[in-house]
């Protein structure tokens, strides 16, 4: 487990990281400035809401738990998450979050002096900020599968004065964790594809989890508290993580398309792979196919709901990832990495020019002899978020295995997980 990430890492430049530790006060004013920016763009942008999260990214020092090398505008930056540690393939395995899903994240677990907070997903600043806000009279157990990245957060934590209020552990939280609980909240910061029984066993009845759930390959943080036998949705949050290790990983299944020069489409499904894809054998070589929705939107104006549409209503939904030298990798900017498979033919969303320049408008690109079919599955959800979801919030719920699942509301769709059951409930959405 790891501390978590946002939605891509972030190109860290090797710079080394000043400190007033390294070179003196003049440098440690500038990490105050920053760290007073970092807090005012939090605020205005609302990922801070409340005095208790402000006052503890005002006391915590970032730099202090970042690598050497890491600059002070990287270590403030609103966005950057800083990888700490890869594993033998260069895949980012642990990391300090964006500052932005840190507070977030503190805001939705709605903590208050004299807490027991557990941490799942090590790293050292979270826990820090954690134990500010619980004070002395709280306690913070922060746990990782990952005894390194344990030996490092416990030495970084000690060396910040936090000896005694946070307790690290190298454990696998997917069995739970001995000896602690029960917690008056759970922040889990790795990608969780379920939620594990034991931090449901360790949740205080009136507690609140949050975690970033993975569904259907699209992840949303989400704050949780209990409604009787099953979870109900406070809040919810857009971001990526690294994905959980040991008995709660979940591997998606990657098909590799390749194209007449040996480069490759790589179509990542999280679950519900369609039953033959040998049917994309020689896919690429075919004539493109473009369909195009009508639906519109205006440039910096998120559409990441569009994605979680997808990832709920399109059977076959699946992301993608390109090779260097494909047709796609050459055509970046036009469109993104999301997509639906349909027959003997993919599709993936892609966008043009809309709007008088003031905007794009969507649509579907299609490789294969069905591309006319895989575009017009895409552009019909297209359509359907553009009617019923692009201006609505929705909710969700968990229903843990042998809770009343007759409870579900009708206007709910159900996505099975290995421990239960979650469900969305999109406004006008039936």
């Amino acid at each position: 487990m790891t501390d978590s990430t946002a939605e891509s890492d972030s190109a860290i430049q090797p710079r080394k990281r000043v400190t007033a530790e390294h070179v003196g006060t003049s440098n440690a004013d500038h990490a105050g400035e920053l760290r007073t920016a970092l807090v005012e763009t939090l605020r205005a942008d609302r990922k801070i809401t409340s005095p208790a999260v402000e006052a503890a990214f005002r006391a915590v020092a970032r730099e202090r738990f970042m690598p050497d090398e890491v600059a002070l505008d990287v270590a403030y930056g609103v966005d950057r998450s800083v990888v700490t540690k890869r594993d033998e393939h260069g895949v980012a395995i642990s990391s300090v979050s964006a500052a932005y899903i840190q507070a977030r994240m503190l805001e939705q677990a709605e903590l208050q002096p004299g807490m027991t907070v557990l941490e799942i997903g090590s790293g050292g600043l979270n826990a820090a900020y954690i134990a500010e806000i619980v004070g002395e009279k709280g306690h913070v157990v922060s746990v990782d599968i990952d005894p390194e990245v344990t030996e490092r957060a416990t030495r970084l934590l000690d060396a910040n004065g936090y000896a005694g209020r946070v307790t690290v552990t190298a454990v696998d939280a997917a069995h739970g964790v001995p000896d602690e609980g029960p917690f008056d909240a759970i922040i889990v910061t790795v990608g969780a594809w379920d939620i594990e029984p034991s931090w449901l066993n360790d949740l205080a009845d009136d507690g609140v989890l949050v975690l970033p759930l993975i569904m259907n390959g699209v992840t949303r943080t989400i704050g949780f508290r209990r409604d009787g036998d099953h979870l109900v949705s406070t809040s919810t949050e857009v971001a990526g993580f690294v994905p959980m290790q040991g008995a709660g990983q979940h591997a998606e299944r990657v098909f590799l398309l390749p194209d007449p020069n040996g480069n490759n489409v790589k179509l990542r499904f999280d679950s519900d792979v369609p039953a033959d894809l040998g049917n994309l054998d020689g896919v690429l070589a075919t004539e493109r196919t473009d369909v195009w929705s009508g639906a519109t939107i205006k440039h910096q104006t998120s559409f990441a709901d569009l994605h979680l549409w997808f990832a709920w209503y399109l059977p076959g939904f699946c992301l993608l990832a390109v090779d260097d030298g494909t047709d796609l990798a050459a055509e970046r900017g036009s469109w993104f990495p999301f997509g639906v498979v349909r027959g003997s033919a993919f599709a993936y969303l892609a966008v043009r020019p809309a709007l008088g320049g003031a905007g794009v408008e969507f649509g579907a690109r299609a490789y294969g002899r069905d591309g006319e079919l895989a575009a017009a599955a895409l552009v019909e959800q297209i359509q359907a978020w553009d009617r019923d979801g692009r201006h609505a919030e929705p909710s969700f719920a968990y229903w843990p295995t042998g809770s009343d699942h007759s409870s579900i509301s009708a206007d709910a769709t159900v996505m099975t997980k290995t421990h239960g059951a979650i469900t969305i409930s999109w406004p006008a959405h039936g």
